[in-house]
């Protein structure tokens, strides 16, 4: 039965390239699904053989751990501080409406039900 091991929504070209080509170099038996025409369901790569799930689990593991120092040591990733130094509009409005959406929330029930 086909077990599914890597979710490829949000995921950038490259790194699902690189996915593919290390689950073919290992001669692991997998296939990918797409999103579908309208984009409800997520497409993902799959195994065919469930025996070999630990196998390429294991390996997806190391693949991340190297990306994820990679990016570390690039320098790639943005903390709230940045954006909110980067782009002060951009983090003070969407943390208007979230306070809006959460005050929205609480309070309307209270007034409709008065």
């Amino acid at each position: 039965m086909a077990k599914r091991l890597f979710d490829l929504r949000n995921v950038p070209d490259d790194e699902a390239d690189e996915v593919r080509a290390l689950l073919t170099a290992h001669a692991l038996d997998w296939y990918e699904t797409s999103p579908g025409p309208w984009g409800i369901s997520a497409a993902g790569l799959w195994l065919r053989d469930n025996d070999d799930y630990p196998r390429a689990r294991h390996l997806l593991d190391e693949y991340q751990q190297q990306r994820r120092e990679q990016a570390q040591a690039a320098g790639d990733q943005t903390s709230f501080q940045d954006l909110l130094r980067q782009r002060p509009w951009f983090v003070l409005s969407r943390l208007a409406a979230i306070l809006a959406l959460i005050v929205l929330t609480l309070v309307l029930p209270w007034l409709l039900l008065r």
